[in-house]
């Protein structure tokens, strides 16, 4: 008898907004998914049952069309997300993917920040049909939730800190957004390498995890106003008055220019993100860079910095052999123990908006994560 798997839902946006809150409000919904159909797999199919997807920040910025990819609409958003394999097409090995396996899904090839055949096969969503090359199995030492921050996390940690910051043991990192999903990775890759982490963020509640998870002193980065102070202060007080090596910064704007003020000379800063900041294009999907970041080239100058741009997907896309050796040490090292995914939050999938707000509001530390 032909399997049959009774109809799901997924979330689908259906009009770019002009910022993210906006397509929260209007044009992100819920709506009937049908049931993947086995009969119907290309031999190089999987069906996938999604347990746990990741809510991220890029999740949200493209909602607006503010992200530098854009997915044709109406897409299903969730680029990382892991599940069950329901079902597989003729041409699958059983030694590579097999009933009942539990795999997460590679966002470098399908999903919506990825191009080709598969960019709709977003993970806020009961079912996904996907590429047998488009799966990973998950570690035993992983649960479905923990699977979902690990790939975009600790690969954007590593591209950043190994292989364009090359962090030595010794040196001391400052982690800027490290209460954030790749920040938090960020914390525990750089403390694998042997440096001292000093982790920013602007909640002292958020900051305690973080030093749970292993960074060496946190600071609090907001005044009694709540506006950015110069906590270049606490930062040269916490190494001696000589500053830091590396700079991590996925913040951007004022944080950004006054972490420089934080660095040794002769520092590396590492452009990641600016969360801070995400208004930077337009709306819409207009494109353009009208509220784009600058950095004080005269500090850049009399430090003797060098200022890093780390793009972990694009520079994959050029080249993607940079990539083996990432994702071997990144399973390496969760065999060995070394890092583990952190998720603060969870929501089932009807409650979408709320997940989504959380993240874009701060709420959450590390991982945010929908069971559809």
């Amino acid at each position: 008898m032909a399997q049959v798997f009774p109809a799901g839902q997924r979330v689908l946006v259906t009009e770019y907004a002009e910022t993210p809150e906006e397509a929260i409000e209007k044009y992100v919904r819920l709506v009937e998914q049908p049931a993947p159909d086995p009969a119907a797999l290309k031999p190089h199919e999987v069906i996938v049952a999604v347990k746990s997807v990741a809510v991220a920040w890029v999740d949200l910025l493209m909602t607006s069309g503010q992200y530098q990819h854009m997915a044709p609409l109406p897409y299903t958003p969730g680029m990382e997300y892991a599940g069950e394999v329901l079902a597989v097409g003729s041409g699958v090995d059983p030694a590579q993917c097999a009933v009942g396996d539990r795999v997460l899904a590679d966002p470098w090839k399908i999903g919506p920040r990825s191009s080709g055949d598969y960019q709709g096969s977003g993970g806020f969503a009961s079912y996904a049909v996907l590429p047998v090359d488009g799966v990973m199995k998950i570690p035993a030492e992983l649960t479905y939730d923990d699977a979902t921050g690990l790939l975009q996390a600790y690969e954007t940690a590593y591209h950043c800190l190994v292989a364009r910051g090359q962090v030595q043991s010794g040196e001391t990192v400052l982690i800027n957004g490290a209460t954030g999903l790749t920040g938090l990775a960020a914390v525990q890759v750089a403390k694998l390498l042997g440096a001292t982490v000093i982790a920013t963020g602007r909640s002292d509640k958020k900051l305690a995890t973080v030093k749970q998870q292993g960074a060496d002193h946190v600071v609090n980065i907001l005044d009694s106003d709540g506006e950015v102070r110069e906590f270049r202060k606490d930062v040269k007080e916490l190494t001696g008055g000589e500053g830091v090596d590396v700079v991590y910064d996925a913040v951007g704007g004022k944080v950004s220019n006054e972490s420089l003020r934080c660095m040794a000379f002769g520092g590396r800063f590492l452009i990641v993100g600016w969360t801070s900041t995400p208004n930077v294009a337009r709306g819409k999907g207009l494109r353009g860079a009208p509220n784009v970041n600058t950095l004080p080239t005269n500090i850049i100058q009399m430090k003797s910095l060098s200022v890093l741009g780390c793009p972990a997907v694009i520079s994959v896309n050029k080249n993607p052999a940079i990539r083996i050796p990432r994702l071997e040490a990144i399973f390496r090292w969760i065999k060995e123990g070394k890092i583990q995914p952190f998720v603060s939050h969870t929501y089932p999938l009807s409650e979408f908006k709320q997940a989504m707000l959380a993240r874009w509001n701060g709420d959450v530390t590390g991982g945010c994560v929908l069971h559809p």
